[in-house]
């Protein structure tokens, strides 16, 4: 490429600075005159003068160089002029969206799912991967001749999909007032970041109640789960307890660890434990949390980030996927297990629908033989805890 007459310059500074385009340089026949005119033009992008027209005609490498990273510096059109992106475009392409677009895509892609996916506002918006999604959580719910398999080349043919995923997600209970498939096919960001969020809690919270076997088809709700998570925490001598999923003090990693101790009291290496009073102490036992999650097996797709923030979503599900491990635990070593509960202080639950679960000689002090206990005791609270950590997300 010749620089030296300057038409690559005026071309250049015109696609990255349509603002300052003018045709004066380019309709310019003199090499001299054109370099001066781009000069002017690369001035009002706060490029300084390093070089003369002189300097371009002539072609001298190093000054053109200087002046080739200068316009890199001051306008490089890899980032979107701020000034020119609507508020509400700003407001889902922030940090925490990314971090939610990740742990979503990895949640899709541990499920095991035919398609693989690489990015999820681009690669759901057809719906086949999301009828996918749907067929693995709730197996049957999808009716496959009323599927359009990519490639799918017209764009009705999307929304078709698209209308089949709400149509479903509303049978399943999914917050979905006022969508439409044609929102998905146009890749609303937050809709699909909501969607994708009741999937994965729907998820968990079946896999829950599918080993409360002896639930007689009660629900699991976010209450559950808290109130089984500060209970055995409590059991387990320590005195963390958290008030909800969007409780601050958990900042600290503090109760999830202590949690992650009563439910196995052996993975917790506390000479490796912050007081996380800092934001470098808060990080440090954010990071071990995930780690020493993964080591017992538990699923987690979150970030430090999202503990040190207290991403109440993030915090729901790391505490289920805690009580889903623990319970499962149980699941696999119980051998007979009666419905008639042994001790009648944990006898009852709401409505009566819950039985007792115990474990014939289990040990008192054995963290996975509370665990259904504590489940019956949490039930008994239900109503009691704050409204909030009832709502649908």
């Amino acid at each position: 490429m010749r620089l030296n007459d300057g038409e690559a310059y005026a071309y250049l500074l015109n696609a990255l600075a349509p603002e300052h385009s003018t045709h004066v340089a380019l309709d310019t026949k003199d090499p001299t005159e054109r370099a001066k005119k781009v000069l002017e033009q690369a001035e009002k992008l706060d490029c300084k003068r390093y070089l003369s027209p002189k300097d371009i005609v002539d072609g001298s490498a190093n000054l053109n160089l200087a002046f080739v990273a200068q316009i890199f510096q001051n306008r490089n059109g890899l980032t979107v002029d701020s000034s020119k992106t609507s508020f509400a475009e700003m407001m889902t392409d922030d940090v925490e969206t990314s971090r939610e677009e990740r742990c979503f895509r990895l949640w899709i892609n541990s499920l095991g799912t035919a398609t693989y996916v690489n990015n999820v506002f681009e690669d759901l918006r057809n719906g086949w991967v999301l009828l996918e999604v749907l067929d693995k959580v709730s197996p049957g719910s999808v009716n496959w001749k009323h599927a359009n398999k990519p490639p799918i080349k017209m764009p009705f043919k999307k929304v078709e999909n698209c209308n089949e995923v709400v149509k479903i997600g509303k049978e399943l209970r999914f917050s979905l007032v006022n969508v439409a498939g044609n929102d998905i096919v146009q890749g609303n960001k937050k809709l699909l970041l909501a969607l994708l969020w009741q999937l994965m809690r729907y998820t968990m919270l079946q896999l829950l109640k599918n080993l409360r076997s002896h639930s007689q088809g009660k629900e699991i709700t976010d209450a559950d789960i808290l109130n089984w998570a500060n209970r055995k925490v409590k059991r387990g001598g320590r005195t963390s307890q958290a008030e909800s999923f969007r409780d601050k003090n958990l900042s600290s990693g503090m109760f999830f660890l202590e949690l992650l101790s009563a439910v196995e009291p052996r993975v917790v290496n506390w000479s490796l434990v912050t007081n996380g009073e800092t934001e470098e102490d808060k990080k440090l036992n954010a990071t071990y949390i995930i780690s020493v999650a993964r080591k017992l097996g538990c699923s987690i797709f979150l970030l430090p980030e999202d503990i040190i923030e207290v991403n109440q979503k993030m915090m729901l599900i790391l505490a289920a996927s805690i009580m889903y491990w623990s319970l499962q635990q149980q699941s696999d070593t119980e051998s007979n297990v009666s419905e008639d509960a042994t001790d009648e202080g944990d006898a009852s639950s709401v409505a009566g629908e819950i039985t007792n679960l115990s474990i014939d000689g289990g040990s008192e002090s054995s963290p996975t033989s509370q665990d259904q206990e504590l489940l019956t005791k949490a039930d008994k609270d239900e109503d009691e805890v704050d409204g909030e950590n009832k709502k649908d997300a």
